[in-house]
């Protein structure tokens, strides 16, 4: 009975593509986690949670492959790994999790799904032409983010919804700049060595500024509740979701991959709905319909400059 589950389980996986599994694990898995992150921040420090989930995660890749005997990055690849750490881990992870102590989980997804945008934004100023598809993209998503806005004038007021939408737009460039600086120098080493190495180096540096500025709380004062969210952010988040991202990178064409981005702000929002009780208005549904086609395009406009 076990091989014909075992057999029937190989077959099911084998029609539809280990890469498209991986796609779609990616596109579910990294949509809850912002949901994890909102639940962890309602009873901790935001930077503590992002530096517990990324020093555990980092221990556990690193110890992996030092079992395995991997060879260690060598002269100029730790120089890259330390502004991976920085732009991908301290500021993109670190800044949109303490983001979501103060805007809803679903904002925090649909702002974190704006990173192409810096991506053409930044080429545009390293003097690369922008396409008309691309500015078109660029014209919708602004579009879609005022609608998404509309129920969300009255909380522009507040310091701490500011502050949150400050820190999300922030980790967002942090992002865009670590997607291109690994698109020029992270080719020629273990890409998941490198992500543990990453993680680690991250949690040291964010321990070091909670630290300095008194933003620690006790291990012993962290509910229950934050580290289960925390546990979940490891497993599901730093390991399983990272390993599936770049296994789907390295076997899917780039058009395909792309989707996962659309993908995890509408996860985030139902379950935010589900869950959380958050609100989801017309506009906010049309909002985000809105800002994802403006995406697709910019990401369009991408994949026809590379190619």
């Amino acid at each position: 009975m076990r091989a014909k589950i075992q057999s029937a389980v190989s077959g099911k996986i084998d029609a539809i593509g280990l890469p498209i599994l991986a796609l779609f694990w990616v596109s579910f898995f990294w949509g809850t986690t912002w949901i994890a992150s909102k639940e962890g921040v309602k009873h901790m420090p935001a930077l503590q949670l992002a530096m517990i989930r990324q020093f555990v995660g980092g221990i556990l890749y690193v110890g992996y492959f030092i079992l395995k005997k991997e060879p260690w990055p060598k002269g100029k690849q730790w120089r890259t790994i330390l502004i991976l750490a920085i732009l991908n881990f301290a500021c993109s992870n670190g800044l949109s999790t303490w983001g979501v102590q103060y805007i809803s989980s679903g904002l925090g997804a649909i702002i974190g799904a704006i990173f192409p945008i810096w991506i053409v934004v930044i080429c545009f100023f390293q003097g690369e032409r922008i396409a008309k598809l691309a500015i078109t993209g660029l014209l919708i998503c602004f579009g879609g983010i005022c609608i998404i806005f509309m129920d969300h004038l009255g909380d522009f007021l507040k310091p701490d919804f500011q502050f949150g939408i400050f820190l999300s737009v922030i980790s967002t460039i942090t992002w865009a700049f670590g997607i291109l600086h690994t698109k020029k120098k992270a080719a020629s080493f273990n890409p998941y060595f490198s992500l543990g190495l990453q993680m680690l180096l991250s949690s040291f540096l964010l321990f070091g500024i909670t630290e300095t500025f008194g933003m620690n709380i006790s291990l012993t004062k962290i509910p229950t509740t934050s580290w289960w969210a925390i546990s979940y952010l490891v497993v599901i988040g730093s390991i399983l979701t990272f390993v599936a991202f770049i296994y789907m990178l390295q076997h899917l064409p780039t058009e395909i991959t792309g989707i996962y981005a659309y993908m995890n702000p509408i996860v985030a929002i139902i379950l935010g709905v589900l869950l959380f009780g958050e609100i989801l208005t017309p506009a906010i549904a049309v909002g985000v319909l809105v800002t994802l086609l403006g995406l697709y395009l910019v990401n369009k406009s991408i994949r026809k400059s590379r190619s």
